[in-house]
């Protein structure tokens, strides 16, 4: 699905989007982790009429995915709208919910379940979820703070470590 890439990720401010910094500085506002369910359902809402191809991470011209798992109490498909970092043959996501006290539901799904769906421009890829820790991890959230800032705000402001996961395509036959 992801093509390897061998160069660094690109900084927020290296030209993504022209309303990249506007979006990191609404992202960095003390209240928006209230507005989570709100923007995820926007999110939602474009990525269906758009059929996965834009959603408000888009508009903001940040990199990101509709990642859907199935619910480890429901039962049921879920699917959240993340933003993501690649690193080589890889996909990189992280459970901030924008600075909330609580890692987010869909993470706690991620490691509970096999496989995740991943959808990303209009294609649908499953993919192995790993949660990383130590340096792995450490090295992972710095490649994260560097194409969005904001992270490194969100781990002070929910006071916990946000979990960072390391998505790979799975290969079928």
């Amino acid at each position: 699905m992801w093509a390897v890439a061998t160069r660094a990720p690109r900084p927020y401010d290296a030209g993504m989007g022209l309303l990249t910094p506007l979006a990191v500085r609404i992202g960095a506002l003390p209240w928006l982790p209230r507005l989570l369910p709100q923007i995820s359902g926007l999110d939602r809402g474009l990525q269906r009429i758009s059929r996965g191809h834009v959603g408000v991470l888009d508009l903001a011209g940040l990199p990101n995915l509709m990642l859907t798992v199935t619910g480890r109490i429901s039962g049921k498909p879920r699917s959240t709208p993340l933003l993501y970092v690649r690193d080589g043959a890889h996909l990189l996501i992280a459970g901030s919910s924008f600075g909330a006290p609580r890692t987010p539901a869909w993470a706690h799904n991620l490691r509970d379940a096999e496989t995740a769906l991943v959808e990303k421009s209009g294609r649908r890829v499953r993919v192995r979820a790993q949660e990383l820790t130590s340096r792995e991890r450490d090295r992972a959230w710095s490649l994260m703070c560097h194409v969005w800032p904001n992270f490194a705000l969100y781990e002070q402001r929910a006071d916990r470590l946000i979990p960072v996961f390391r998505l790979t395509p799975v290969h079928t036959r």
